[in-house]
């Protein structure tokens, strides 16, 4: 279990150029911030050590070598010097990025799985991402074998350097060069993976940059050290009983979610926004209010997301934009109870269909007043919910030659946001990371299961602790009518093999009940 160090290496881009990039209003918004942390796992038919050492880990070194002369700013770090105006990210000759090789001698397949992982135990497959009130390090790797099982890569990023979609476009690309030399093809990187570092791009937009660096610096507790570049806030520690698990929505599931909202919604459905993204969102939403709290309805919660300006700015920027250009949207000061209601998920649907369909009149203008008031309402909040990454990323698209990742998990999630990603092995599902304590875990897997098979007319009730599911034709507690299908799923779940239980996150049954419930209802 214990993680090796082997290696400490410095990957220089194959090119010696310099280079400074002056940050946006978009990019300052992150400074105080903590790293965006990432892991890609990788299964091999072919992983020990003397094959990942003399193969595999020399190809990763050398592609990432090629991919940084596109990517420079990653070899670089932010610095405010004393006689300018807003920071920048500065690339010196013969800067590089910092990888740290890595071995673990773990069940990769519990590590890489759905069902519930310590999250401290992901966090060793992560680098460090040094910060000093000086200079802040724009982005770390690390490498980890997994002997006879696989590989993870690990991207600690400094999110005022990139947004996600730079990010997941810098391992798409790196991926693909590795590829293509592993397969004697000429090297070169497609337009939609060669990155855009024009920042006059926004030289409208200058003025916001002053506005926004005295939001950011408002909230530094050492106001003699504006300039500083350390986290505004310390991470919160967390115990070992702090886990994370991914909760799965099949395109099945979002299709029925999105049906019901149809039928239960006071609005037409002509007029709401019923994207994969809200159905998830308001699915997973809905869960974690119900799963903390501990019963407090009563308490006030804020839940929001960033969008991706870059098609709605007039003129609009590159898709393939270097930096940030994310704009927050929020719900705030609203009461646990409209979400932990009967009739919570469809609310959160209308909200967010609602904000989402706003973000055409977004004003680029307002956006540190609207980063001013998404501050100000998590004072005195109990509970406040983000997302991290999104279902068009193409975080799967990842292949470095040897198939693409089993797994992508966001990890920084556990500083209390919830992740998104497009669903591996089917387009329109959705996989949402989520990070809780061992009881508000459980809790929330069960209202997730709920909310799953109150779907097509299966209601929920708990019975004596457990749970047991009928079609709805006015069942008292207790029984079922048209037989029981839960106890049929569980029959069949206990049949399954161990290497498929451990495919999704290990043997934990209650860890995989909401991705394999409607599986198996769907084949009765």
């Amino acid at each position: 279990m214990t993680l090796v160090v082997v290696e400490v290496a410095r990957v220089i881009p194959d090119s010696d150029n310099s280079l400074t990039i002056p940050l946006t209003f978009f990019d300052i918004q992150w400074l105080g911030g903590h790293p965006v942390k990432r892991v890609f796992f990788y299964r091999l038919t072919e992983s020990t050590r003397e094959h990942f050492h003399s193969f595999i880990l020399p190809k990763l070194k050398l592609s990432l070598s090629l991919v940084l002369q596109n990517y420079l700013p990653l070899c670089g770090r932010i610095t405010w010097e004393p006689n300018t105006p807003k920071p920048s990210i500065v690339v010196s000759q013969n800067d590089a990025v910092s990888v740290t090789i890595a071995e673990r001698d773990s069940d990769f397949s519990l590590l890489s799985g759905y069902g519930r992982r310590p999250v401290s135990e992901l966090h060793t497959l992560i680098p460090e991402l040094p910060a000093t009130d000086d200079s802040a390090t724009a982005c770390s790797l690390q490498i980890t074998l997994f002997p006879n099982q696989g590989f993870s890569i690990g991207v600690s990023a400094h999110h005022a350097v990139l947004d996600g979609k730079t990010s997941s476009m810098f391992i798409k690309a790196w991926a693909h060069l590795c590829k293509q030399h592993l397969e004697n093809r000429v090297v070169s990187l497609p337009e939609n993976l060669t990155p855009s570092l024009d920042r006059s791009l926004l030289k409208d937009f200058t003025w916001l940059d002053e506005e926004m660096i005295e939001v950011v610096t408002s909230l530094k507790a050492d106001k003699t050290n504006k300039r500083g570049l350390s986290p505004i806030h310390q991470a919160m520690k967390l115990g070992d009983d702090v886990l994370m698990a991914t909760l799965v929505l099949t395109r099945v599931d979002v299709e029925r979610l999105r049906e019901r909202v149809k039928s239960e919604s006071s609005s037409p459905s002509c007029l709401l926004h019923l994207s994969t993204f809200v159905i998830a969102y308001a699915y997973a939403w809905t869960c974690l209010v119900k799963a903390r709290g501990g019963g407090n309805t009563d308490r006030t919660v804020n839940f929001s997301f960033t969008a991706d300006l870059r098609k709605w700015l007039n003129p609009p920027l590159p898709a393939t934009y270097f930096g940030n250009c994310l704009f927050g949207r929020g719900c705030f000061n609203r009461k646990a109870a409209e979400f932990a209601e009967e009739r919570g998920f469809v609310t959160a649907v209308e909200i967010l269909s609602d904000m989402v369909k706003g973000l055409s009149s977004l004003k680029v203008e307002t956006i540190a007043k609207v980063h001013t008031a998404m501050i100000d309402s998590g004072r005195g909040c109990s509970q406040f919910g983000i997302v991290s990454g999104s279902n068009r990323l193409g975080v799967y698209e990842s292949d470095f030659g040897w198939g693409r990742p089993v797994k992508v998990d966001v990890v920084s999630i556990d500083q209390g946001a919830m992740s998104m990603a497009e669903r591996r092995d089917e387009a329109g599902g959705m996989e949402i990371g989520v990070c809780l304590k061992k009881a508000e875990m459980e809790l929330g897997e069960e209202e997730a299961l709920g909310l799953i098979m109150c779907l097509d007319g299966f209601t929920v009730k708990r019975l004596g602790g457990n749970i047991c599911g009928g079609r709805d034709q006015g069942v008292n507690d207790g029984e079922t009518s048209g037989g029981c299908w839960w106890m049929l799923l569980l029959l069949a779940l206990s049949q399954r093999s161990k290497r498929d239980m451990r495919s999704h996150g290990g043997d934990n049954l209650r860890s995989t009940m909401a991705y394999e419930a409607l599986r198996f209802k769907e084949e009765l």
